[in-house]
Parts: structure tokens; C-alpha cells; sequence
């Protein structure tokens, strides 16, 4: 019977491949088969036939770019969750990657990112059990990290060249749907909108929040794509569109088996004029630069920030017999100037690429704009000032702003990992919530009434000696100042939503600030928009 199995199985490898385009091609194909056959067959102790072959698949994939993978068929299902649908768990989204488990976006608002869990964290131990290098399925990590709301779980994380491990302590929740963070007046002519990701639907959200902002008096905007690692495509697409005027390129996408094809602007966006910025970072990846870059090019706002992820490669999601799935890069997608910002990357080295911004901040780059270095190569212009951009690693912004470590040390980090800002915060408004909303009915009045005392930083520090978190007055003291900005945001989002929590915290975003100046400089902005500084 097995011989007649295998023999069928041939056939319809045989019927599978006739379209190949060459002998060659054929040859391959015949030869993974007989490779399958010969160890299924002849192999000397039991084996996994599945996994044999999903073991193949990932091989193949992995020796191909950083980005092209395989999911089973509840790896699938649970990943798109994100993008599609409420669950409960810690709210990361992940690969798993050489075996080991990289965070590839902290999604915004969840329980991991309230602890401090950053995009590029590798985690290696989820609670007593070692996850890293030990082969574990994406199903089984998932399994571990995912529960119940309310329910706590410990990670110990890798980040970057800092020694050792961070330990994270996470109650889990219910993961937030929404893509759109925040939307408010940043002054009386300027509409602020903030976005997580590009999923489903941010589109309605984003029009939503743009007409009520609109009605308020808005004539600029701006979008903060601060940490968005991207989502949807199409969605970007339609999002930049809703800047550009009819019939602007937004991107095009091309690969070696695919034909180029072009994404255009119609007549239906909602803002085409007034003054434009967008914040971006080393954390804003492809969709999120799909947008900078079509409003960069066409000289349509200005970008405010650091240079970008650097994600220029486009997936296909192919769907398998039985439900697992393969996302393989097809086409790289370029900016209208021409530009493919995609940082480079060597085949089957994801540990390098994924080390690419631990790499930046320890060569400074984070925090000196003239540390980036790009060839005459990757030299393009602008499409109406014909201004100086670059291809080849992200979206360099219009204005550097450099990132303030003077005030994170690892005692701020503790508090933060190990969830005493969060909970504190939370056990302060359990208990002061009747006479927070009586006393502060809107979040004008708490901005300008309420404060931070000492007796709270006291029993901060005394909850982290709880912890076993060791004090150290000297790095408190630097850090202060960021605790009180943290917990006033905190409790400002725990009173009223999530819009008030950015409300608060943007007071010391120095690129939202700067993003303001320029909004309210006409001479200034029109100035970068034309080349100057």
C-alpha cells in the first residue's frame, strides 16, 4: 500500500510541475521529491513526514530574505488576529526566526507595551521554560504566551548588546482593535491623528477622526506614524491617497517574475491642501514608509523624525492545502522618484537584520543625523523641488530629531519592565476615581491641575523594593522628571481613553514639538519644502 501511495504521490508531483518553464526547473522539482521518498521510506527510525516537509519549506524560505515565511494553519489564523480581530494575550506580533522568537511590533496600547517590550526584543524564556534554540513551533510559544485576561505571565527578553537578560512581568488583557491611537486639536489650526498600524479598519477610522477634526477648526495635520511597523499595503496605499492630488504615483511594485505595477491617486482625497507633517522612526516600517515616502517625493508635507525601518520588499500570502501558509516576497515596491527602501540585508543572515537597530544606536545614528552615510548611488530628487533623497535603507526625514537617552537608565527601566509604573497608576485611580472625574471633568482641566506628588514617586519606589528592584537615588533622580510625565499619561489614559494618554505624553515628544514649530512657520516650512534647512 505505501508503494502505491508513494507512486500516486509522484503522479501528482509530475502533473504539478509540468508547467515548469524548463528542464531544469522539472529536475528540481523531481529531485525534493525523491529526496521526501527516500526519507520517508528508507529513514531508520520513525519519522514526522509533516514536519519533515514544513522543516523543508522554512529552509527554502529562510535562505531567501528576511521576509519571506511559513505558517501553519493556527500560526495563520492567530497571526492575522491583529489586523482582523479581538483576543486576549500580551499583545506582540512575532516571528519565529533561526529559533529563536523575535518581536516584530509591540502592538499599541497592549499590556507588553505598557511593561516597556520593544519591535527587535528577542524573547528567550517564557516564564521557567526556555523558548530560544530549543526548536519550538510557533504554536507552542503562542500557547505559553497567550491566556486569559488578567492573568500573568514573565518573559526574559534579549535586547540589542545589553548584557544579560531583561526580566518582564505582563498581565495579560484584551488586545486593542483599533488602529488609530489618538486624534485631537494640537492647537487651534492643527488636527493631530496617530496610528498603530495600517489594518482593516484604519481607513474609516482615519476619515472618522479627520471630518471631527475638520469640524474643530483643523487646516494643517499631522500624522504620527511613530511605531507603526505597517499592516495592510492597500491600505497604505489608500491613506496616502487621501494627500495626493488625482493621478500622483503613490508606489509601484516590480520583481523579477512580476511586471510593474503602478498605485495612483484619484479625486477622492480628504487632504490634498494645507500643511502636512508626519513623524516617523527607526520603529515605522513598510506601510508606514509606503506613505512617507509618496508624501516625501512628491513634496506634499514634510517628515519629522529618524530614519525608518527600511522594509521595501512585498509578500505574497500563498494559501496551502491545508491552511498554513507561505508569505513570499514577489516584488520590491519603490517610491514614485524611483526610490526601493529596503535595508540591505545578506541571504540567510536573519541574526544581522535583525540586529540592524541595536546596530544604529550603538553607532550613533540615533542621536547624530550626520552618522547615516549613503552612496552618490542611492541619490534621487524630489518630484516638484527636486530635492536631495535617498533609497536604499529606509525613509531619511526632513528634519533630524535625535532620541533623548539622557533620562532612561536601567533603574527607569526596571520600573517600567516589571510593570510598577502601570500599576501604580492603576491602583491610584481604583482608588481616587470618583473624585479624579468630579475634580477634572476633561483632559484641559487635568493637564493644568493635576500633578504628580512626591508621596506617589515614594510608594513607586516602595512597590519596586517589593519587586527586590534595588534603588538608586542618582539614576531616579535623572529619570524623575520622565516617571511623573509616564504616570500622569498613565492615569490620564486610565480616567478618559487613549487619545488623552498622548495628550499628556506628546508635552515632551520632542518630534511632535518640532512638528508644531514648523506647522506654525510659514516661511520655515515652505523653506524645507524647497530644499533648505
Amino acid at each position: 500500500m505505501k508503494k502505491i501511495l508513494l507512486a500516486a504521490g509522484t503522479l501528482i508531483f509530475t502533473f504539478y510541475f509540468a508547467g515548469a518553464q524548463s528542464q531544469e526547473e522539472k529536475n528540481n522539482a523531481h529531485k525534493l521529491l525523491n529526496a521526501y521518498s527516500a526519507i520517508s521510506n528508507l529513514y531508520v527510525d520513525e519519522t514526522n513526514n509533516t514536519k519533515i516537509v514544513e522543516d523543508a519549506i522554512k529552509g527554502m524560505l529562510e535562505k531567501l530574505d528576511p521576509h519571506s515565511s511559513y505558517t501553519d494553519a493556527e500560526e495563520t489564523r492567530k497571526m492575522n488576529e491583529p489586523l482582523e480581530a479581538n483576543f486576549d494575550g500580551i499583545g506582540i506580533q512575532f516571528n519565529m526566526l533561526t529559533d529563536t522568537l523575535y518581536i516584530v511590533q509591540v502592538i499599541s496600547g497592549g499590556p507588553s507595551e505598557k511593561v516597556g517590550l520593544m519591535a527587535g526584543d528577542r524573547i528567550i524564556m517564557v516564564g521557567d521554560s526556555l523558548i530560544a534554540g530549543v526548536k519550538m513551533d510557533n504554536t507552542d510559544v503562542m500557547k505559553m504566551i497567550r491566556g486569559k485576561k488578567g492573568t500573568e505571565v514573565r518573559v526574559k527578553v534579549k535586547r540589542g548588546s545589553i548584557p544579560g537578560l531583561l526580566e518582564f512581568k505582563i498581565i495579560r488583557d484584551k488586545i486593542p482593535l483599533f488602529s488609530l491611537d489618538a486624534a485631537y486639536m494640537a492647537d487651534k489650526k492643527t488636527g493631530y491623528i496617530r496610528l498603530n498600524r495600517f489594518a482593516a479598519s484604519t481607513i474609516e477610522e482615519f476619515e472618522k477622526a479627520f471630518h471631527e477634526l475638520k469640524k474643530e477648526g483643523a487646516q494643517n495635520l499631522i500624522l504620527d506614524l511613530q511605531r507603526n511597523g505597517g499592516g495592510y499595503l492597500n491600505i497604505a496605499f489608500v491613506l496616502s491617497d487621501e494627500f495626493l492630488d488625482k493621478d500622483k504615483l503613490i508606489v509601484y511594485t516590480e520583481g523579477h517574475r512580476q511586471a510593474r505595477s503602478d498605485a495612483n491617486a484619484t479625486e477622492n482625497g480628504l487632504f490634498e491642501k494645507g500643511k502636512l507633517v508626519i513623524l516617523v522612526d527607526e520603529s515605522s516600517a513598510s506601510a508606514s514608509e509606503i506613505v512617507s515616502g509618496a508624501v516625501q517625493d512628491w513634496d506634499r508635507g514634510i517628515i519629522v523624525g529618524r530614519r525608518t525601518f527600511g522594509k521595501g520588499l512585498v509578500q505574497r500570502p500563498i494559501v496551502l492545502s491545508d491552511s498554513s501558509m507561505i508569505r513570499l516576497t514577489t516584488a520590491r515596491y519603490f517610491t514614485p522618484s524611483g526610490r526601493n527602501i529596503q535595508k540591505p540585508y545578506e541571504k540567510g543572515n536573519t541574526e544581522a537584520y535583525n540586529r540592524d537597530l541595536a546596530d544604529r544606536y550603538n553607532r550613533g545614528e540615533l542621536m547624530h543625523a550626520d552618522s547615516v552615510h549613503f552612496p552618490d548611488s542611492l541619490k534621487y530628487s524630489t518630484l516638484i523641488s527636486k530635492r536631495t533623497v535617498y533609497g536604499g535603507g529606509g525613509i531619511m526625514p526632513d528634519v533630524f530629531i535625535p532620541i533623548d537617552s539622557t533620562r532612561n537608565n536601567d533603574y527607569h527601566f526596571k520600573l517600567v519592565r516589571y510593570g510598577i509604573i502601570n500599576r501604580l497608576t492603576m491602583n491610584y485611580v481604583d482608588k481616587n476615581r470618583k473624585e479624579l472625574n468630579k475634580k477634572y471633568s476633561n483632559i484641559n482641566k487635568y493637564k493644568e491641575g493635576f500633578a504628580i506628588t512626591e508621596d506617589m514617586l515614594r510608594e513607586l519606589t516602595s512597590m519596586a523594593g517589593e519587586e527586590k528592584i534595588e534603588f538608586n537615588e542618582e539614576q531616579f533622580e535623572k529619570s524623575k522628571e520622565l516617571v511623573s510625565l509616564q504616570l500622569k499619561a498613565l492615569i490620564a489614559q486610565n480616567l478618559f481613553d487613549t487619545s488623552e494618554y498622548f495628550q499628556v505624553i506628546n508635552d515632551q515628544n520632542d518630534s511632535y514639538l518640532e512638528a508644531l514649530r514648523i506647522i506654525n512657520d510659514d516661511e520655515r516650512y515652505n523653506k524645507i519644502l524647497n530644499g533648505g534647512n
